[in-house]
């Protein structure tokens, strides 16, 4: 049974004088309180989990001690100076793979015990030499005479050729050295049309004040003969050229690299120069003559031999080939 209709009014509650304004001081109250949480949300609350950021439903990455940015790994990353379109989003530099990274003056030292330790690579020759005759072939002072500003190189019989040879292994030799903390430095990394030439090679060795140099070839010679060899500077004053004072330690990095590559390699020491030992002495190779720096080459095999052959065209070979050039001037570096 209801108690409402038109003839009858159920009674009403006595309604209180301070009814109203506790009604419109709650709603004041309750006003007050989403705004304040709108201003909260807005700027993020406690700067706890991403500050600003996190409002937007993004999450910024924490920034590393050493200052540097953070970054994924290296496979999202593109290499600096890299041929790919420019974006929108400024990414950190990468190193890519040995055979493909960008070029790079120097790379930058981790700590180790190498650091504070200047090594300069000098990858013999350039892919684009071949280019340029007229510039490669013009001759530059070298102290004991002139010279050729550079070479093309030579290659295997299938056509691989010295320049690719040498930018690979120095490749993998500046990782090998970075890891230990030196820093390193290539005389050219693919960068440059052609050369540089013999003289600015030694000079970039010379400028960066490098505790070692090594510059990466391999022999053109007949096949039969094989094996390794490390060209050491011989006593030159002439002209611009003085390396009495380097002399001594270039024989004692020479000679550790002999050593450390017979041990990663298992290669023997050349068959036809050096009389067994793996070391040659030359005074007309202006990379050397015009060093100012502890400076070897190492001919790491003859191109022209099968069997070399086989071994130089071997990614897996070229990193022991690597591995023991580095081990050569990690000995020498560390005394």
């Amino acid at each position: 049974m209801s108690y409402t209709g038109p003839d009858f009014d159920p009674p009403r509650p006595r309604r209180s004088p301070l009814r109203r304004p506790l009604t419109v001081a709650l709603a004041a109250l309750v006003a007050g309180a989403l705004l304040g949480w709108g201003v909260y949300a807005a700027v993020g609350g406690p700067r706890d989990e991403g500050g600003a950021d996190r409002a937007a439903g993004a999450r910024t990455p924490p920034v590393p001690a050493s200052g540097a940015p953070a970054a994924s790994g290296d496979d999202a990353r593109e290499p600096a100076g890299g041929s790919g379109s420019a974006t929108a989003t400024a990414t950190p530099a990468a190193t890519a793979s040995p055979d493909r990274r960008a070029p790079s003056p120097s790379a930058p030292a981790v700590s180790g015990p190498l650091a504070g330790k200047v090594v300069v690579i000098d990858p013999g020759h350039n892919p684009g030499n071949f280019r340029y005759p007229g510039r490669i072939n013009r001759e530059v002072d070298i102290g004991t005479g002139r010279k050729e500003c550079d070479t093309t190189g030579t290659s295997t019989d299938a056509g691989y050729a010295e320049a690719a040879f040498t930018l690979d292994v120095a490749h993998r030799l500046r990782d090998l050295l970075t890891r230990q903390g030196a820093t390193v430095r290539l005389t050219q990394d693919g960068d440059r049309a052609y050369g540089p030439c013999v003289d600015e090679r030694a000079r970039i060795g010379n400028e960066a004040e490098a505790d070692a140099a090594v510059s990466i070839h391999a022999d053109g010679s007949g096949a039969g003969n094989r094996g390794f060899h490390v060209i050491l500077p011989g006593a030159v004053r002439a002209g611009a050229a003085d390396t009495r004072p380097i002399v001594g330690p270039s024989r004692d990095l020479g000679t550790r690299i002999a050593g450390h590559f017979v041990r990663a390699t298992g290669s023997a020491p050349s068959n036809y120069v050096g009389g067994g030992t793996g070391l040659v002495t030359r005074t007309d190779l202006g990379g050397l003559n015009l060093s100012r720096v502890p400076k070897v080459f190492v001919e790491c095999g003859n191109m022209r031999d099968s069997r070399d052959a086989a071994l130089l065209t071997s990614g897996a070979w070229r990193q022991k080939a690597a591995q023991g050039i580095s081990g050569g001037i990690v000995s020498f570096l560390r005394g």
